[in-house]
């Protein structure tokens, strides 16, 4: 990938080398015709072309083209395999994989349908939605040296789509975005070639088939505590920051500052080529300047070669942990031995030539650089009722939380300003100590409370000097080895700092659907976890850097974590985002670098640094010390497992009664106040998201009183107090889904009482956020799907779809998962009726249990519909033809006892114990080994694929994947030893 082949700057001039050769050839005798292009077998209603000359020898080219370890590394649509990559691409392999077509990740089925050895393999492939692709890619000898290569080659692809939606306008879309992906993968796949290694047992190539990183050395002995540490240990080296004020354009761009930085981090660590032996190079997304594969220019600068790179996602201040945690577990897994961490921003310097209307010259990479990974989760950042009121930026919503804190704290608006100074103040005292602080000034609080042209009203009660400055060009460069890398490097012990462990959760998306606006489960979960692992706790963590671009934001995490709001030494080592200064989403790494040496100094001691992105939205947490960890490094997710509050329905219009929550009152950048912002909570638990009007008396009201708990009357964005004396806040509804956790079962329970459990826009959303978190747990095994006693669910909600809410979900389809159900076995317990959508849900388990007196039907044609969540289909499957077509064509419902006759349903029980007879079932799945589990399951639910001839040969490369697995080498010496099996999913 870019940074580990030539640069596409030394391709170029490859390629025009290759071309003057080409032009004096034409003055001498005419070479042997070189031979003729291999035709792609057929063409497609929608076809696509790409030829392109590359100045590498045919057979290099087509040596990686028939490797499918090596397909990810040119293949740029490539976004995963399911199953893992194929041995080999051989005529009848079949393979799944799932690439990007218009840029969305779809699962296609392929079949290598030809290999003509030494110039071409051709792909045929199934799609969603009945789209038929066709890759069909050859080399051939150009018959003209380069200097650089031998012969040179010229690469083809034939190719496109049809069948389907495709026989439709898409398309020639499609067949267009196909043609523009391949070209920039053919001239990715030339790169390759010209820097292919032969040798496959190279540690490239064993990196990139997953098999770590050669044979791992013995422990290494800590000679300070004479404790003995796995060799792939990840321990900081070296840290470096840079702290530039001028805005000189050249030079100055986010890139350059971090290498900046990365060089004194190799001083720093004692080993100044250090850098360019990484094998890792990951880069935080500036904001001020945007770069495709900044990691590559990184590595390009410092003279490094690796085999990988890595990004952050464009907005998220936890991007800076998030990344430092993920090269952690590479360096622990195996997979890297030596990684470079960068991050910076120049939005001064960007500032000054926007004002000064000078263009920055500053580096742009070609269309297709992009990182071997992207980390972090983006999506948009506000609900439409946030939007309306004008809450788009973050100043306004941590304003808005910071009146909602001050409510939690119980304090009057003069005390809770008075504190929130006070503690900005010894911020900007700290900030003062700090070498590369932007704003190394100290403040006094009443410097910090008085409005003044430096210091004007932002948003109430924020003056400018209590919001993160964004302004500065700052960058930081962090080096992680793992042990035995930095041993071997010759970097002394006492440079060492232990990534002990890191974390990410994520809360509620939008900051107003949160049940509660002055808390955060995620940074709660993120805390327990790391500290959990690490195996300390709060009070034992000595030094302490919480995410301070508001002070909202440091109380939040202080009382999540149980800390002390009113003590800056304990909550920061760097002086916070005011005053030390905001690069974009590098703050954290800038703690980090700070946290590093104070541990250096003190060994003995634990240091914790959290970071967040958008409002308090996205968490990371990690713990460091100079001490040796007790446990392997890991990376949690926090997610799966995380406890939720029920979300509250965001609403931008209501009208009835309410009990206000938060406020906070805007200023024009050169005026006074704007109109004021408030949310208030319904009776029914929902939020009201409202701007008032400009001069309003609601507006006078909030400038002078103390109004959180005041009762309400909303009409429209007419607000009306009806009460001033403060009322406790209504709680949020009761949730449409509940998730418990039993061991390695996962019980999700509709919980739409009123309703049937029938299933809304909200129900469909949670179901398929369920599901993802259980995907996504490693504890979780099996999952049991249930209603109530009486109903498990009457299926979509009528009601709700007659106003537009559809219960369709984005990554799951219909009812939020019966599009796509999880690949982990799951199993529906039913008591009462399953009707229509809610017989469906049902079919979409593996497994059904059933209360002897529960129904389930399809009664959609009684309404003019078909059963399209995959009723009638799942049906026609399961049982015979005329029993199908006897629930389809009439809409009668089925007593559970006939269709446990049938086959459809596995277990009948009695009244009241479908729930309770599904989880013993579950136990006996989740007892056995798990990656045997989820094979057996696939080659249940794929053999209607395979033709007789390739049956056994499919199953014997699915079941293949067990035999030498840790799994099956632990249940034979489980079985000899007369114990219970460990298993560990792999």
């Amino acid at each position: 990938m870019p940074g580990s082949r030539p640069s596409k700057l030394r391709i170029a001039v490859a390629v025009a080398r290759a071309a003057a050769t080409a032009a004096l050839s034409r003055r001498r005798p005419e070479p042997e015709a070189p031979p003729a292009a291999v035709e792609p077998p057929r063409r497609l209603a929608h076809p696509s072309a790409v030829t392109l000359p590359v100045p590498v020898a045919a057979d290099r080219v087509f040596a990686v083209l028939v490797n499918p370890a090596r397909m990810p590394d040119w293949l740029l649509q490539h976004a995963g395999w399911v199953d893992g990559p194929p041995a080999t691409f051989a005529e009848g392999v079949r393979f799944r994989q799932r690439i990007r077509l218009m840029g969305v990740p779809s699962e296609v089925r392929w079949t290598v349908t030809g290999v003509v050895e030494g110039r071409a393999v051709f792909f045929e492939g199934t799609a969603p939605m009945g789209i038929t692709v066709g890759f069909y890619l050859s080399v051939t000898p150009a018959g003209e040296k380069t200097p650089a290569n031998g012969d040179g080659s010229i690469l083809r692809f034939d190719g496109g789509v049809e069948g389907g939606s495709a026989d439709g306008p898409l398309g020639p879309m499609v067949a267009r975005n196909l043609a523009d992906a391949m070209r920039k993968s053919l001239t990715e796949l030339g790169q390759v070639a010209a820097d292919h290694e032969s040798d496959p047992e190279s540690p490239r190539d064993r990196a990139r088939e997953g098999r770590g990183w050669g044979v791992k050395p013995g422990p290494i002995r800590i000679e300070r505590t004479g404790e003995d540490v796995d060799a792939w240990t990840p321990v900081i080296v070296g840290v470096g920051q840079v702290s530039e004020h001028s805005t000189e354009a050249a030079g100055g761009d986010p890139v350059s500052l971090a290498v900046r930085a990365l060089r004194s981090a190799a001083q720093d660590a004692g080993s100044a080529d250090l850098l360019s032996k990484a094998d890792l190079a990951g880069y935080v997304a500036s904001v001020s300047w945007q770069y495709q594969d900044g990691a590559a220019l990184i590595a390009e600068a410092v003279g490094a070669r690796p085999d990988r790179t890595v990004q952050t996602t464009i907005f998220g201040g936890d991007g800076s942990l998030r990344l430092l945690n993920d090269v952690a577990a590479e360096i622990a897994a195996g997979r890297a031995g030596i990684a470079l961490v960068g991050g910076a921003e120049a939005a001064s310097t960007a500032a000054a030539a926007e004002r000064a209307k000078q263009p920055l010259d500053w580096p742009v990479q070609d269309d297709g650089a992009e990182p071997t990974r992207t980390i972090g989760k983006n999506a948009q950042a506000n609900n439409d009722p946030e939007t309306a009121a004008g809450l788009v930026a973050p100043i306004f919503l941590y304003a808005l939380i910071e009146s909602a804190v001050r409510g939690r704290l119980g304090q009057a608006p003069r005390e809770h300003l008075d504190r929130i100074t006070k503690l900005w103040a010894g911020f900007s005292a700290i900030a003062e100590r700090n070498p590369h602080a932007w704003q190394p000034t100290a403040h006094t609080s009443a410097q910090l409370a008085t409005p003044t042209a430096a210091n004007r009203m932002i948003s109430t009660p924020y003056p400018k000097l209590l919001t993160a400055n964004l302004q500065v060009n700052q960058g930081t460069g962090i080096i992680v080895c793992s042990a035995a890398a930095a041993t071997e490097a010759g970097i002394t012990q006492d440079r060492w700092v232990f990534v002990h462990a890191g974390a990410h959760a994520t809360e509620e998306w939008f900051v107003t659907e949160r049940a509660d606006l002055a808390s955060s489960p995620a940074i709660k979960a993120v805390g327990d976890a790391v500290l959990g692992h690490a195996g300390v706790t709060i009070d034992e963590v000595r030094h302490v850097d919480l995410y301070a671009c508001f002070p909202s934001a440091v109380q939040i995490a202080a009382l999540e974590l149980d800390l002390p709001l009113d003590d800056p030494e304990r909550l920061t080592v760097t002086g916070g985002l005011t005053f030390a200064g905001g690069p974009g989403n590098n703050y954290s790494s800038h703690a980090i670098a700070n946290l590093v040496p104070l541990l250096r100094a003190d060994p003995g001691s634990f240091g914790l640094a959290t970071a967040l992105g958008w409002y308090l939205t996205k968490h990371a947490a990690t713990v460091l010390s100079a001490r040796p960890p007790v446990r392997e490094f890991r990376d949690i997710d926090a997610d799966p497992r995380m406890p939720r509050p029920p979300a509250r329905r965001s609403l931008a219009s209501y009208t009835g009664p309410a009990v206000l929550e938060a406020y906070t009152v805007p200023y024009e950048r050169f005026g006074g106040p704007a109109p004021a912002i408030i949310t208030a909570l319904t009776p029914a638990g929902d939020r009201v998201v409202l701007k008032l009007p400009e001069f309003s008396e609601m507006s006078e009201l909030l400038a002078e009183s103390d109004p959180i708990g005041w009762q309400l009357d909303v009409t429209g964005t007419t607000v009306t107090v009806t009460g001033t004396t403060p009322v406790d806040l209504p709680p949020p509804g009761e949730p449409p889904l509940i998730v418990a956790w039993h061991g390695p079962v996962t019980v999700l329970t509709l919980n739409r009482p009123a309703v049937r459990n029938a299933i809304d826009l909200t129900t469909a959303r949670a179901l398929e956020k369920a599901i993802d978190a259980f995907e996504a747990d490693d504890q979780a095994r099996v999952a049991v799907l249930t209603g109530s006693d009486t109903v498990f669910s009457a299926g979509m909600d009528l009601k709700a779809a007659a106003r537009g809410e559809y219960p369709v979900t984005e990554g799951r389809g219909l009812l939020g998962i019966t599009a796509r159900p999880p690949a982990k076995p799951l199993i529906a317990a039913v008591e009462g009726a399953a009707l229509a959508g809610g017989c469906e849900l049902a079919l979409a388990a593996d497994l059904i249990v059933a209360a002897e007196d529960a129904v389930f039907g399809i009664p959609e044609v009684r309404r003019g519909l078909v059963a399209a969540a995959g009723g009638v289909l799942r049906l026609a499957q399961s049982l015979p033809r005329s029993t199908a077509l006897e629930m389809a064509l009439t809409g009668e419902p089925m007593p559970a006892r006939r269709l446990h006759e049938l086959g459809l349903i596995n277990r009948v029980t009695s009244p009241g114990k479908a729930l309770a007879t599904a989880l013993e079932l579950a136990a006996g799945i989740a007892a056995n080994a798990p990656l045997a589990v989820l094979l057996s399951k696939r080659i249940v639910d794929e053999h209607r694929d395979w033709g007789a001839a390739e049956a056994f040969d499919r199953l014997s490369d699915i079941s293949g994947r067990v035999i030498g697995s840790a799994d099956a080498q632990e249940g034979i010496r489980a079985f000899a030893e007369h114990r219970t099996p460990q298993w560990k999913g792999r």
